[in-house]
């Protein structure tokens, strides 16, 4: 249940209720793919047979749902080279370029209908109580997607840039050269030291000790921390990075010993409930130990703009018919 990476943003005053967010989502529901789509994407139920926005108090969970066709280049490229044999046999001569582009192309349509499916979920966490909305997703490029896909479905949308008083590389590499965690916090033993020189000279240690002397000797030569391993009050461990993202969040003993009880949709409620109260004081005491926030940069119409047009642009590049929007 826990979200393993999160992509941050804060959010504004929802102007929108529960049920009427999933009355916008609906409008972009995920469908299969059709024989000729190579991607599909919609929001799908976080829950089987449920609804579009599952809530546990004022917490909302979203899914964002993607099928994607597996047709590896290699099959494409190697039934193509057959069949341009035999083209050559007939008419003579080695197919020309833009007569092998439209033989690769009729030969992806025809392998289409026969190549497997696979589905993946992004999950997106709303927390209007505290202001947070959290795409667990590893890559950008998947956050763009998702931020793109709501950004369809709910105009407007009051989602910003998370902005700090203090940059995270030089609060990292502070906490490193004075040997000083921020209140509530511990460092754990993995960290990434980089070299702002243009080589970007890296040093990585990963569940090693953190000496010191050894780690200001890297500081001084110019050195700067672009990830830490935390714990946050003996309850979560993570990874800051430079941007931002929390890498790898886990809840720790203390938390998953709890015991539940009920059967398995009030034990997902329950953990559902939990990880957004963790994970909500979590990020507080983060901002907090980088300054607290900054001027806020909301995400506007010339953002939602890019967003949109990049998403739109994929979708041309891997679909061969309808393309890959939500529907």
């Amino acid at each position: 249940m826990w979200f393993r990476n999160l992509i941050i943003h804060r959010l504004g005053a929802l102007a929108l209720q529960p049920d009427q967010i999933a009355a916008a989502l609906a409008k972009h529901a995920f469908h299969p793919g059709t024989s000729l789509e190579m991607q599909t994407q919609g929001w799908a139920s976080p829950r089987d047979n449920g609804a579009l926005v599952h809530q546990v108090g004022k917490q909302m969970l979203l899914t964002m749902r993607t099928e994607k066709k597996l047709l590896p280049s290699t099959v494409v490229n190697q039934v193509t080279k057959a069949r341009a044999a035999e083209l050559e046999e007939q008419q003579g001569f080695k197919p020309g370029r833009k007569q092998m582009r439209e033989l690769k192309e009729q030969i992806t349509e025809e392998l289409l209908p026969h190549a497997f499916s696979i589905r993946r979920d992004t999950r997106v966490w709303i927390d209007p109580v505290n202001g947070w909305l959290a795409i667990d997703a590893a890559a950008p490029a998947k956050a763009d997607e998702v931020r793109g896909l709501l950004f369809k479905a709910i105009d407007p949308l009051p989602l910003e840039n998370l902005h700090v008083n203090q940059s995270p590389v030089a609060a990292m590499t502070d906490w490193l050269a004075t040997d000083t965690a921020p209140a509530g916090f511990t460092v754990d033993q993995e960290m990434e030291l980089q070299s702002s020189a243009e080589s970007k000279a890296t040093v990585r240690y990963v569940r090693h000790p953190l000496d010191a002397e050894d780690l200001r000797r890297h500081i001084t030569a110019g050195k700067r921390c672009t990830r830490l391993a935390m714990t946050w009050n003996d309850r979560v461990s993570f990874v800051l990075t430079s941007d931002l993202t929390i890498r790898r969040a886990a809840a720790l003993d203390v938390i998953t010993e709890q015991p539940g009880a009920g059967d398995e949709e009030e034990r997902f409620d329950g953990e559902f409930a939990m990880m957004a109260g963790e994970l909500a004081q979590m990020l507080a005491s983060v901002v907090h130990a980088l300054g607290g926030s900054a001027s806020r940069n909301p995400l506007g119409e010339n953002v939602r703009k890019v967003v949109r047009d990049g998403i739109q642009a994929q979708c041309e590049r891997t679909a061969h018919a309808q393309g890959c929007g939500g529907r």
